[in-house]
């Protein structure tokens, strides 16, 4: 097969905020081969980073409104290019590999392509670890915020989805992949939450079930008694909320190799111990998704290299012996999720 369309297309993809660098193995080619046909990638470098109703987008392809329709809903409902709709009628955009494409093909992840994505994903993560600007965020789980001083409305889990009108749940893709590659997780699969147009998505693609406030709420404690950590969309303006672990999160395992993981995260905290207070029990370490703990001679501390700021060992803690402290520098948040695309955009050099 010629490769010519697939190229071009990683090059587009690549020029969007997620990125997708090239690799000498060519990787990424497979990837795109086994999630386009040469057709589909050829529309999907056709669309903007602007949503459009199909009559724009059919002139760029020289083809009519109907076609045009029709293919795009396709590639749409294939999680190959995103839709909202405005009243009832579909606009559709570019849709960057991660966060996006990646996600979206929930239901149709396989053992070939998990181990495509295993072989990749370090790449993604070096491309990741370039940017000041991150796509999520993390923040305390909601049992950690009383320790923190002055704690910001976009710090509190609780305030970030408290004006959110549809609310979708769907599986963890990571979890899937992992389990799908011989791995094992215990946790709760349905944990992957969305909000507002990305719920709608969800919703009418089969990825994600729509679910109440009250049952957010249930999975909110379910995560803190889970140890997951809350990762929302880096924006005062929500549109999600992974709830990762350590054993199965793409960007966790990552961040895990990293020998200072803070540098590579954006948190507003940090986590410190008492140590008149605490007993050594360990608890915290079992529940630590970066080994930040440590521990020795009866005496442990938080190495604040590690730290990512979740807060997860604070409500386990018997002693009463954590809190969470502000971290220096904390950059600015940005107000929607197009303002954090832009960020990164920006700082890689690509707007």
């Amino acid at each position: 097969m010629d490769d010519t369309v697939y190229l071009k297309l990683r090059d587009f993809l690549d020029k969007l905020p997620g990125g997708l660098p090239s690799t000498e193995s060519c990787i990424e080619l497979a990837i795109l081969k086994k999630l386009f046909t040469p057709e589909q990638a050829t529309i999907a470098m056709h669309l903007h980073q602007i949503p459009e109703p199909a009559f724009f987008i059919a002139r760029r392809l020289r083809i009519n409104k109907k076609e045009a329709a029709e293919k795009l809903e396709a590639m749409a409902k294939e999680g190959l290019i995103y839709r909202i709709r405005i009243g009832k009628r579909p606009f559709y955009m570019a849709l960057q590999f991660i966060v996006g494409i990646y996600e979206f093909h929930l239901n149709t992840l396989d053992r070939e392509l998990s181990e495509m994505l295993e072989e990749y994903f370090p790449f993604l993560a070096h491309e990741w670890e370039k940017t000041k600007t991150k796509q999520l965020r993390v923040v305390p789980i909601g049992a950690s915020i009383n320790t923190a001083p002055a704690i910001s409305t976009y710090d509190n889990i609780r305030e970030l989805v408290k004006k959110k009108k549809i609310i979708s749940v769907a599986p963890c893709i990571c979890q899937k992949e992992r389990l799908l590659m011989g791995g094992k997780c215990d946790r709760p699969s349905e944990r992957c939450i969305q909000f507002d147009n990305a719920a709608e998505y969800y919703i009418e693609n089969g990825m994600g079930r729509k679910i109440t406030p009250a049952e957010l709420e249930k999975l909110l404690d379910m995560g803190q008694t889970q140890a997951l950590i809350l990762c929302p969309t880096n924006a005062r303006d929500i549109v999600n909320i992974c709830m990762c672990c350590g054993c199965c999160c793409g960007i966790l395992r990552m961040l895990k190799t990293f020998p200072r993981p803070a540098d590579h995260v954006q948190s507003s905290f940090q986590a410190i111990i008492d140590a008149d207070l605490c007993t050594a029990c360990g608890t915290c370490q079992d529940r630590c998704q970066m080994d930040a703990i440590m521990g020795s001679n009866g005496a442990y501390a938080v190495d604040s290299s590690r730290c990512i700021g979740c807060g997860l060992c604070i409500p386990s803690c018997p002693a009463d012996a954590f809190s969470l402290v502000k971290r220096k520098d904390v950059p600015s948040i940005p107000r929607t999720f197009i303002t954090t695309q832009m960020r990164i955009a920006k700082e890689r050099g690509i707007n």
